[in-house]
């Protein structure tokens, strides 16, 4: 039986996005921080470390390691960035790493638009026919939500930061959509469909998340067995066949890992969700209510069960974000279906929500780099080098241009949205997209000389340096974390021993967590501190 849609779409209101806009948009969200910094700590210190250790011969490439410590999880993500490196050997290694992984976010955008596209395409998810015509066509209709999709994904504030590390998790994001593609466009491009499931769940097996993929398939060969198209239901041999080339890859790669910590409190895991999944989640919220009678049709069905295993794994793992990461374009496409029933009152709500909260930010930036470079007003200053121990600002006039082109490009896309009222599906996410990446460029131009400084361990490294003779090659670090250790090998140079004891090392000098007693044999150097640190967290000491 057919049911009346939630969605009421009028032709006008099925406008499309301008393409130029729209690409401006993304390289705006995508190319900052590419250029110009430091792997910052700590998953993505660590990420980069295992990436260097194989472009640099110190681990094979079958066993990524840092320091001897070996990496968990498939090597695949780390193949890419060594890969990527040992190709563009002009480029500064930390910059070579993450060129291919903005391309991978590129990918997951690309990805969930044409997911939305064709879930919308789908019978039960056209909006009503008008008695007397006008309605939106169906191509029309689906183009805009799929920008929809697209702005609610880069509006999404968990994928801000996550997004543009060089981390697994980001290949696993790619990996779970491209996948969801492949559910999507199974009815309409069954060639592309069976090659996207087949390559999607062994790389996201082989990139950390063996048990997201199996989950992952199964709940896809259900859905597809029980589907109303015939080119879906043929899709379940190759999801079958995808499930093994996911085991086979996670037993090959020996990705099979217990990561479950249970134990994370509701209010917590509330609050995540609430910061982490705006605004796509309350607007997904509002999709399954409007579409409630929809439950089982593809468009809810397959975001829904997408969205529910990353969800699963991230309670199960003590509220971890970067499990939560990979629900993000499930939550984005949801919230697109949302859009087509919001009402005006709703739509001016978050508009002057995100021009106030957004033109603030731009403001607090333009603030601080004011006062970092005039003095005035003291008080921001102040509390940079209260927070960043031995900053000195320096004058960037590239930097400067692009951060007064994004902010007069935020301005006159207030002007748009509010110089009079807009048809579009997609105009409530216009501001929301549009101001996370307007606060996403300033922080890589404007602030990014502090914040490099207080998210990059060279500082730390420098301070080591100067108490080391440049002939010392071997420096013991036996209890430090993985994003210490990278920061010793790649800022300093030095073969670092990350394991066993300092009895038994050679090496002339070692670090050592303040606060523990100095080994026999041993004596303090000196003291070290990061720049966000109040007090010595380092000793670095020199055997007697």
């Amino acid at each position: 039986m057919n049911l009346p849609t939630p969605a009421i779409v009028a032709e006008r209101g099925a406008e499309r996005l301008p393409r130029l806009a729209l690409i401006l948009l993304c390289a705006a969200y995508v190319l900052p921080g590419i250029f110009g910094r430091n792997p910052w700590r700590n998953a993505d210190l660590t990420a980069f470390g295992f990436m260097a250790s194989i472009a640099e011969g110190r681990a094979p490439w079958w066993q990524p390691a840092i320091a001897g410590i070996p990496a968990e999880g498939g090597p695949l993500p780390y193949w890419l960035g060594a890969l990527a490196i040992k190709a563009l050997p002009f480029l500064d290694e930390p910059v070579a790493a993450r060129l291919p992984y903005a391309l991978v976010l590129v990918g997951v955008l690309v990805a969930v638009w044409y997911t939305c596209f064709h879930l919308a395409r789908t019978e039960a998810a056209q909006p009503v026919a008008f008695a007397f015509g006008g309605e939106a066509q169906a191509v029309d209709y689906a183009r805009a939500l799929a920008d929809g999709a697209l702005l609610a994904l880069m509006a999404s504030l968990g994928l801000l930061r996550l997004g543009h590390e060089t981390t697994p998790e980001l290949l696993q994001l790619l990996a779970i959509s491209v996948y969801i593609y492949g559910l999507a466009a199974a009815p309409f491009r069954p060639g592309r469909a069976r090659w996207a499931v087949l390559l999607a769940l062994p790389v996201l097996a082989a990139s950390g998340a063996p048990t997201v993929a199996c989950i992952l398939g199964l709940l896809g060969v259900v859905l597809n067995r029980r589907s109303s198209y015939q080119e879906a239901k043929a899709l379940g041999l190759w999801l079958i066949g995808a499930l093994v080339l996911a085991g086979l890859a996670a037993w090959t790669f020996e990705g099979w890992a217990w990561r479950v910590k249970p134990g994370i409190e509701i209010g917590q895991l509330l609050s995540l969700l609430a910061w982490f999944c705006w605004p796509s989640g309350p607007l997904a919220l509002w999709t399954l209510w409007r579409w409630r009678r929809h439950g089982l049709r593809r468009h809810i069905t397959v975001p829904v069960s997408a969205l529910l295993v990353p969800l699963i794994a991230c309670i199960a793992m003590e509220g971890s974000d970067r499990a939560l990461l990979l629900a993000l374009p499930s939550l984005a496409i949801l919230a697109a279906f949302a859009l087509p029933t919001l009402s005006r009152g709703f739509s001016a709500a978050v508009d002057w929500f995100s021009v106030f909260f957004f033109s603030a930010t731009g403001l607090f930036a333009w603030l601080y780099y004011v006062s970092m470079h005039t003095g005035w007003p003291k008080t921001p200053l102040a509390n940079m080098r209260r927070l960043a121990a031995g900053f000195e600002p320096h004058f960037g006039l590239r930097a400067f241009v692009l951060a007064l082109v994004a902010s007069a490009a935020w301005l006159a896309l207030v002007r748009w949205r509010t110089a009079r009222h807009r048809h579009a599906l997609w105009k409530s996410l216009a501001l929301p997209a549009g101001g996370v990446a307007l606060g996403w460029l300033l922080a890589m131009t404007l602030l990014l000389p502090p914040l490099d400084y207080a998210r990059s361990l060279a500082p730390l490294v420098a301070q080591i340096k100067a108490y080391i003779p440049a002939d010392a090659q071997c420096l013991a670090a036996p209890d430090q974390g993985l994003p210490v250790l990278a920061a010793l090998e790649w800022h300093g140079g030095w073969h670092v021993q990350g394991s066993g004891s300092l009895a038994a090392s050679s090496c002339p000098y070692a670090i050592l967590a303040a606060g523990r007693p100095t080994p026999a044999g041993w004596h303090v150097l000196a003291e070290m501190q990061k720049p966000t640190d109040r007090s010595p967290s380092l000793l670095l000491l020199r055997r007697q």
